[in-house]
C-alpha cells in the first residue's frame, strides 16, 4: 500500500457502526457485535471497526484496520480448524463475520515465545523490576529483552468485566479458583493453545516472521464442546518481528521491528504519552503514525497469508451495511 492512500483513507476510518434490525447490541474495543434478530438469534453478527486502543486509552483510528484483522482472523481460522472448531460461519464483507453464539469462558489464554513488552503488566517489564516468577513460570537469570525464552510459556489472565476494567495475569492455579473450570477442560484448553501457537509459529516462519506471542479465547457451545472465538494471531492481538533482522537487532540493544499493535506503545512510550492525563494529547496525533500502522498491519498480512490487499478508498460502511443485510436476507 502507498503512504498516500493510507493517508487518505484516514478521514473514512471506521469508527463506530450502527446496524438496524438487532435488538442487542456490543461494543468493545474494536468489534461491534449484534445479535438477537429473531430467527438468526443463534448468530451474531461482528463488524470490527478501525479503532485502536493502548495503554487503556482510546488512540484512534488505523485506516483499513478493520478489514486486516478480520481478513487475517478468517485465514487462521482455517489454517487451524483441525486443531479446534472455531465459531465463524461466514465472512460476507472484509469487516464483517457472522458467527454462532457461543458461552464465553471468562479468561484469555496467552502464550509467549519470547521475553518482551512495554506495559506494566508485560513480562519483561516485571522481569527487568527483579521478579524471577511470572504466572506460576520460573524465569532463568540472564535474560535480555525480546530474548526468545527456553520454552513457549502459557500466561492466563483473567478477562475483564464491568466491575474489573483490567486483565490480570495470574498461574494456573489462581485462573482455575477465578473462572471455576472445570480441571479437564483447562487442561484441553493447554494442549490447544499449544498446538495453534506451533501452527502460528511455523506459517509466520515460512512468511518471514517471528509469532512472538499472542493470546486465544474460548467459548462453549450449545452442545457444551470448546470452541475458539474472538480473534487468532491478529496483529492486534498477537507480536509479529521480522525474522532476518531478529539477531541484528539482539546484538545491538534495539528494539525489534513490530508489525503489530506494539509499534504504537512503543511510539507512545517514547513520547511519554503513555500516562493518565495524557488524553488531550491523543488527539493530536500524527497521521504518518496512523498511516505508518496500517502499512505494516497490511504488509504482515500479505506476507503471512500470501494474498495481496484489496481495498477502496471511501466509507465502508454502505458496503457492510449491504453484506449483512443481504446475507441475513439469504436461509
Amino acid at each position: 500500500m502507498k503512504r498516500a492512500d493510507a493517508i487518505q483513507q484516514i478521514p473514512y476510518a471506521l469508527a463506530k457502526t450502527d446496524l438496524k434490525g438487532f435488538p442487542q447490541r456490543h461494543s468493545g474495543k474494536v468489534r461491534d457485535s449484534y445479535y438477537g434478530a429473531g430467527p438468526k438469534e443463534n448468530m451474531r453478527v461482528i463488524v470490527t471497526t478501525d479503532r485502536i486502543s493502548a495503554f487503556d486509552f482510546h488512540v484512534g483510528l488505523i485506516p483499513f484496520k478493520g478489514q486486516v484483522l478480520n481478513q487475517m482472523a478468517k485465514f487462521w481460522f482455517d489454517q487451524t480448524r483441525d486443531i479446534i472448531p472455531n465459531h465463524v460461519i461466514a465472512v460476507p464483507d472484509p469487516n464483517v463475520m457472522i458467527a454462532r453464539e457461543c458461552r464465553p469462558l471468562p479468561i484469555e489464554m496467552v502464550v509467549r515465545g519470547y521475553i518482551t513488552g512495554v506495559t506494566t503488566t508485560a513480562m519483561w517489564h516485571q522481569y527487568a523490576a527483579g521478579a524471577r516468577e511470572f504466572c506460576g513460570h520460573a524465569l532463568p537469570e540472564g535474560l535480555r529483552k525480546n530474548d526468545k525464552l527456553p520454552t513457549p510459556l502459557i500466561t492466563p489472565s483473567t478477562k475483564e468485566s464491568e466491575k474489573n476494567k483490567h486483565d490480570r495475569s495470574v498461574s494456573p492455579r489462581e485462573l482455575l479458583a477465578f473462572s471455576r473450570i472445570d480441571l479437564a477442560l483447562y487442561q484441553q484448553i493447554e494442549k490447544t493453545v499449544l498446538a495453534l501457537f506451533a501452527r502460528g509459529t511455523e506459517i509466520a516462519a515460512r512468511a518471514g516472521f517471528i509469532l512472538v506471542d499472542t493470546k486465544y479465547e474460548f467459548g462453549l457451545d450449545e452442545k457444551n464442546e470448546l470452541v475458539l472465538i474472538d480473534e487468532i494471531h491478529t496483529p492486534d492481538s498477537s507480536r509479529y518481528w521480522k525474522t532476518e533482522n531478529y539477531a541484528a537487532h539482539q546484538a545491538a540493544g534495539t528494539e525489534q521491528d513490530y508489525y503489530d499493535k506494539e509499534f504504537v506503545r512503543l511510539w507512545l512510550a517514547a513520547r511519554g504519552l503513555n500516562q493518565f492525563g495524557m488524553e488531550e494529547k491523543l488527539k493530536e496525533l500524527p497521521d504518518d503514525l496512523f498511516a505508518e500502522t496500517a502499512i505494516r498491519y497490511i504488509e504482515l498480512y500479505e506476507a503471512v497469508t500470501g494474498q495481496k490487499f484489496e481495498y477502496k478508498i471511501g466509507d465502508p460502511m454502505p458496503r457492510i451495511q449491504a453484506a449483512i443485510s443481504n446475507y441475513l436476507d439469504v436461509d
